[in-house]
């Protein structure tokens, strides 16, 4: 009697959170599900597959054991279990009730999502800089490098190394940089150092200063920098906030947390919806629900969203590709626009990316997860849409999710269908203010 009422009161306030207890204890491995074998990294010199050894110079060991694993599921050690209890896992699922009265959807039509912005930095980002912080320490590192398109990255690994006790240089696309100070403060206050790029610190840098002097940047630029700065130091490492499958294998504790949500509500989704730059918060929510799906037993579609102006799954190649614009990085095996395109300067500076997530990039392929795109016109009436019925500011980068959930409710209305619609709410937007003041 007691589990039906719970799940009744749930039903009722739309809000379903998980006891601490309840953190999943492992991370999930889309790896050994693929429906083909994910290509290797490619040497950038020599163009010759790279042995996982050689990718030590960037990343700590046990990263790359995790890069490679064909086991299903990678225990999440103790000590990390409590920095992520400390950062509010587990976080809860939302039904849009607001939203669905405003649509005048029917009851059999229902938008749920998963609220990631409820971290201290904003975003589901600081799911793997934890991770990476902490194996990085476990191995002696004393600092990390990275690069940040939005801010939300480079939050994310300055509050981690800060739990760690660990340096950050954060190299910061400078279209970011310049829209959005608060998240260069808030970098700051963690004490990593935070640096506009393309900057004059890096050779990389200084290139692309010299062929174009006001150079508004790219992730492209960034992480050439951020990697440049990794090599030549110290005791310093690599921080990667996307496309790699260690990195998307840290973000599943989302998909998992839902998972038991939507099983404490007894729902079970029809269709699950993110938005994608290089594909971290999409694979987090939906990878755990994909492996059902390729277990054959789900038949849930998956929507990755992206700008229309950075069309990388809808019109980009499947090919081998730099990660960077300087051609640093190892070649991957993904969708792309090629690593010298120059993103439109949109708002959502974490979907500014030429390249995908290699694992991603299969799925794609397969047709198991379905590309869609968004104009940033329509992308910021959703989100205006989402303030003024469930009073949350979503950043740029999650609108596009929310604007593809209404577009597919309101699709199953007018069809008289039953659909049951989960999204990933990324990151919140209190720090994209500017951003929605020019829009208003």
């Amino acid at each position: 009697m007691k589990k039906t009422k719970k799940i009744k009161e749930v039903n009722v306030f739309g809000r379903v959170d998980l006891k601490a207890e309840q953190l999943p204890k492992e991370y999930f491995n889309i790896l050994p599900l693929l429906p083909e074998k994910l290509a290797p990294p490619l040497d950038p010199r020599t163009k010759k597959p790279l042995k996982p050894k050689a990718l030590e110079v960037l990343f700590p060991k046990e990263l790359i054991k995790q890069e490679v694993s064909e086991k299903r599921s990678i225990r999440i050690p103790e000590e990390l279990q409590e920095q992520l209890l400390q950062i509010g896992r587990p976080r809860p699922i939302c039904r849009a009730k607001r939203l669905e009265k405003y649509l005048r959807l029917p009851s059999n039509v229902k938008i749920y999502f998963k609220r990631e912005d409820l971290s201290p930095v904003g975003s589901h980002k600081s799911n793997t800089s934890l991770a990476q912080a902490f194996y990085a320490k476990r191995e002696g590192i004393e600092k990390l490098t990275t690069e940040t398109g939005a801010g939300q990255w480079g939050s994310a690994v300055a509050m981690a190394t800060a739990f760690n006790d660990m340096q950050a240089e954060i190299y910061m696309v400078a279209l970011s940089y310049e829209q959005k100070p608060y998240r260069r403060t808030l970098m700051e206050l963690f004490g990593a150092q935070c640096y506009s790029s393309p900057s004059l610190r890096t050779k990389s840098g200084r290139k692309i200063l010299k062929q174009q002097r006001h150079c508004t940047g790219s992730l492209g630029i960034a992480i050439s920098e951020a990697v440049e700065r990794a090599v030549e130091q110290e005791n310093t490492k690599y921080c990667l906030g996307s496309v790699l499958n260690f990195v998307l294998l840290h973000q599943t504790v989302i998909g998992l947390e839902a998972k038991k949500q939507l099983m404490q509500l007894g729902e079970e989704p029809n269709e699950i919806i993110g938005c994608v730059g290089g594909g971290s918060n999409f694979a987090g929510l939906a990878y755990p629900f994909i492996g059902d799906r390729l277990k054959g037993k789900s038949d849930c579609r998956f929507i990755a969203v992206e700008p229309e102006t950075i069309p990388t799954m809808t019109k980009g190649k499947f090919t081998y590709d730099f990660g960077d614009t300087a051609e640093l990085t190892p070649l991957l095996k993904m969708y792309s626009l090629g690593h010298e395109f120059k993103p439109a300067p949109i708002y959502a500076g974490g979907l500014r990316y030429h390249g995908l997530a290699p694992t991603l990039s299969v799925l794609v392929k397969h047709g198991i997860v379905e590309p869609i795109t968004k104009n940033e016109k329509e992308v910021f009436e959703a989100a205006k849409l989402f303030v003024r019925t469930e009073g949350i500011t979503p950043a740029p980068e999650s609108s596009h999710a929310i604007r593809a959930a209404i577009d597919s409710a309101l699709k199953a209305k007018r069809a008289g269908e039953e659909k049951t619609i989960l999204f990933n709410l990324s990151g919140h937007g209190l720090l994209d203010l500017q951003a929605f003041k020019q829009f208003i």
